[in-house]
């Protein structure tokens, strides 16, 4: 991880911070923060100073700020540790050989990657009215429980509270003009206070449509393992990818999935879906070999990257309730 990737991550950790309410405030997401080297003597591999410059505009200690900073970067798989020093310095310290790690457990689970056990023991039930923006919230709020330990059942527990569809959009007429996963993207891609769009953009085949970039980047991802198959090019990690966006984006998604569940938005998972896509997409390029390039380690590396890309497209939208085409 070079230190611009670092200071990516370390934007990322402040916008997660900010969207989940950890920072509170005013607080605006600058558009770079600086990383260096340890002064002799110092710790890590890398520090920032980012939490004294944030700590005005969110209205707490710097000392603060960095702890919650350092929550959110501990969860990184190419991060091993950070430690909180002086009045608010950030020490960061990288992880060696996590990447492979990251992605044979990917490969390995499967589509159960990212399940875990954070609703393990709760008993979830979803009442809703029948509107069908409520319906389709309440599926993938069941799915989402169900994929961290809950035991989900019928009954009135919580009531599903989202701002309705326009008068008039009703399933019969919304199933007829986008499609049955068309439409569960809409409904649930929106924060359950915002108006879902829906709109003809949501058909557009093109980069301008989120939904088409999610289904579209997985598609590419089994696109490549078909190729890799006709050019006799295993999937194997063996050696470090240069795609700390994407590795990013795929250590990430069990944290989502545990936030997406508690705080009942299947919408953050469906942004970050498109954090993933964006990432995969910008990838896919140097994944097998080109003209007379032979294989070799490297190309049979990000193949195996390519593969747990399209397992988490695919894994979170089962988890909205959306197929996931081969084809697209």
């Amino acid at each position: 991880m070079t230190p611009a990737d670092l200071s990516r991550t370390v934007l990322g950790a402040v916008r997660r911070a900010v969207e989940e309410g950890a920072l509170v405030g005013p607080v605006a997401v600058p558009e770079r923060v600086t990383v260096e080297r340890p002064r002799p003597g110092g710790r890590g591999d890398y520090t920032t100073n980012a939490a004294l410059r944030l700590a005005r505009d969110a209205g707490m200690p710097a000392l603060r700020v960095a702890e919650v900073l350092g929550e959110q970067l501990v969860r990184h798989p190419m991060i091993s540790g950070v430690e909180v020093t002086g009045p608010g310095f950030l020490n960061i310290t990288l992880v060696s050989g996590a990447e492979g790690s990251l992605v044979r457990t990917v490969l390995e689970q499967g589509g159960r990657y990212g399940y875990g056990k954070s609703m393990a023991g709760e008993r979830c039930a979803y009442r809703h009215c029948a509107e069908v923006r409520a319906t389709v919230m309440a599926d993938a709020l069941r799915r989402l429980a169900f994929a961290q330990g809950a035991v989900v059942q019928d009954g009135a527990e919580a009531a599903i509270e989202v701002r309705p569809v326009p008068a008039g959009a009703g399933a019969e007429e919304l199933l007829r003009r986008f499609g049955a996963d068309a439409t569960r993207w809409a409904l649930l891609r929106a924060a359950a206070h915002d108006r879902p769009k829906l709109d003809d953009g949501l058909l557009v085949q093109g980069e301008a449509s989120p939904f088409f970039r999610v289904r579209y980047a997985h598609s590419r991802a089994r696109a490549l393992l078909r190729a890799a198959e006709r050019l006799a090019v295993p999937v194997s990690h063996e050696e470090t990818v240069d795609a700390p966006a994407l590795l990013g984006a795929i250590g990430d998604y069990p944290r989502v999935l545990v936030s997406a569940a508690g705080h009942r938005a299947p919408d953050r998972l469906a942004r970050h879906l498109e954090t993933t896509a964006d990432a995969f997409l910008g990838f896919q390029h140097t994944v097998l070999p080109r003209g007379d390039e032979k294989p070799s380690a490297a190309h049979r590396s990000r193949l195996a990257l390519a593969e747990a890309a399209g397992t988490v497209l695919a894994g979170g939208l089962s988890l909205l309730g959306i197929s996931a085409p081969e084809y697209v």
